[in-house]
């Protein structure tokens, strides 16, 4: 079976699971006790986040351990905005556990402005009221591999709203490109350990240092109260383990897989026509969508599926949603193209035969479903 899934989720790296296993065993305490145990894993907690604070560029008290981007996006805009009603601008683009917190906001009388994108997926002009408060902007497309200007727009927001805020979520971002939290000049940002094969169920927020950020929880005092609950040490050291080694390979990684991009699609052009082409030229090179005209992707990822390619439709949160996406809708994409998307998107190990394998089947496989 070729996985062609990974903005899905990700496979755990063997020395991520080697650096959690003592934690599973005899490392067992809670850190916020005092005792010996308690100490051990408070030390351990503690390395994780200075580790990754300095692998981002991030202070460590910066650093919120939370569940995955999910819960990092939530945070973020619940916790961010003023509490009485106020005016935020969010991309069109942004995933579901972004768009979805926005309309909770909308229906609480929160007004929420759409950020246009051009053809490509790419925010080019912000277009700001001058009294929004926050601004949300992904900083790498789940769908199409989209990289957004984030500093750029960082700062054109400080002029057109100078009291305004800036997420970002970096789920698609981290360990693929440079993330350096101090040079986007973002206010927070969101980060997915699954994305980069750390476990699932482990992410993290950065809040820049000094913003008060409303807890979603109450009821304890870990992590100065912002995401209060036991931390799980195991996650934190996962996480940490897996940045290192994607920070370690992401260079090399970022040069093979854009040639392995471009032969990818070479393949799916000339062996699929007609194949059009939804991610953007300069796009993350661990993802492509691609439309294929007169096939129904739903139809063409069950016929994948049984011939031994697994890939997806879109998000993983969306994929079992009939409606159109709403990334390429917002590309002012067609309906054929709409309803004939797919995403295919690799780890940082793919390799060219399995690349050309996979090719070889989507043509065969888009052949049978037109014939249908």
């Amino acid at each position: 079976m070729l996985y062609l899934d990974a903005n899905s989720t990700t496979p755990v790296n063997p020395a991520v699971r080697e650096a959690m296993l003592p934690w599973l065993g005899s490392c067992f305490g809670n850190p916020s006790s005092a005792h010996r145990f308690g100490r051990k894993a408070r030390q351990a907690l503690e390395d994780a986040r200075d580790q990754i604070a300095g692998l981002l560029h991030a202070d460590s008290d910066e650093v919120v351990f939370t569940s995955g981007a999910t819960e990092s996006n939530n945070l973020a805009l619940f916790g961010l905005v003023p509490e009485s009603p106020c005016r935020f601008a969010v991309s069109p683009i942004e995933h579901l556990c972004v768009t979805e917190p926005a309309k909770r906001l909308q229906a609480r009388g929160y007004i929420v402005d759409p950020i246009e994108v051009d053809s490509q997926g790419i925010v080019n002009d912000l277009n700001l009221d001058s009294s929004t408060r926050l601004i949300c902007i992904m900083r790498v497309n789940h769908e199409t591999g989209a990289i957004q200007p984030i500093s750029d727009l960082v700062n054109a927001s400080r002029i057109q709203a100078p009291q305004t805020l800036f997420h970002c979520d970096a789920a698609q971002a981290v360990g693929k490109l440079p993330v350096n939290f101090r040079e986007l000049g973002v206010d927070s940002l969101s980060v997915s350990g699954h994305k980069f094969h750390a476990p699932q169920g482990v992410g993290l927020l950065l809040v820049r240092k000094g913003l008060k950020l409303r807890p979603a929880l109450f009821g304890g005092h870990q992590q100065q109260g912002r995401r209060p609950g036991t931390e799980s040490v195991i996650l934190a050291i996962g996480l940490a383990k897996a940045l290192e080694l994607a920070e370690a390979e992401r260079e090399q990684a970022w040069v093979r897989l854009s040639r392995l991009q471009s032969r990818f699609w070479e393949l799916l052009r000339d062996q699929a026509v007609p194949a059009i082409r939804n991610s953007p030229p300069q796009s993350s090179p661990y993802v492509l969508n691609v439309s294929f005209p007169g096939c129904r992707a739903e139809l063409l990822l069950m016929k994948l599926d049984m011939l031994g390619v697994a890939c997806s439709t879109g998000s993983a949160c969306s994929s079992g949603s009939l409606l159109p996406s709403p990334v390429l809708k917002a590309m002012h994409a067609p309906e054929e193209i709409l309803r004939s998307a797919m995403r295919f998107s690799w780890t940082r190990d793919i390799s060219e035969i399995e690349l050309e394998q996979a090719a070889a089947i989507i043509a065969r496989a888009v052949a049978e479903v037109r014939g249908q």
